[in-house]
């Protein structure tokens, strides 16, 4: 998809902030720190439309983003950052749980993980959410660049067992700086719109 036309809509909390005019969802999920900005700006275009932070879990809100009248990227806050209170990862989780199980116009959810390591628990718990509730899940294994491409079956390999991953699911190898990815990652989500 050609990206000319891109719109921060705004942050919600509640249902009833959402946007209401049925355009379909995509959410973005995953570690905090594991390239989910960097991954939309990308994806849409844009040096800083999804703003980076040095700081982790930044994010504490459902963030969308209306992309050529088409569709919505649904930026959710990154999980598994210890320096947020227990509290507050327990809100945000009923949040995004709540998003997931009751949006109808959530097609997948891109779950990003980073290629050079592997899964850990917190992505395999949302994998197996994902998994259990039926909700469509495409798996981009972020920052390609940073290892060798004779290296990326093996990772890929790793990705796959660890998240016990089923063959029909795709996983897709990204690069946010090298642009790697990007049309697969874009007929994928094209394909469940």
């Amino acid at each position: 998809m050609k990206v000319h036309n891109v719109e921060m809509i705004g942050s919600f909390v509640r249902p009833e902030q959402f946007p209401e005019d049925g355009l379909p969802e995509f959410a973005l999920a995953g570690r905090s720190n594991v390239g989910k900005s960097s991954f939309i700006n990308r994806m849409i275009g844009r040096k800083a439309m999804a703003r980076i932070s040095s700081k982790p879990g930044k994010t504490q809100q459902l963030n969308f983003y209306k992309i050529e009248e088409q569709l919505y990227y649904v930026d959710v806050p990154g999980y598994g950052y210890a320096k947020v209170s227990k509290s507050e990862r327990a809100a945000w989780g009923r949040m995004i749980e709540q998003y997931f199980m009751g949006r109808e116009q959530l097609r997948a959810v891109v779950l990003i993980i980073d290629i050079r390591h592997n899964p850990t628990n917190d992505d395999c718990m949302m994998y197996d959410f994902l998994k259990h509730y039926n909700i469509p899940v495409i798996v981009v294994a972020t920052k390609a660049d940073k290892i060798p491409k004779g290296k990326w079956d093996k990772h890929k390999k790793h990705v796959r067992e660890t998240l016990q991953m089923d063959k029909q699911d795709p996983l897709i190898v990204f690069s946010s700086e090298k642009g790697l990815g990007f049309e697969e990652a874009w007929a994928e989500i094209e394909s469940r719109m």
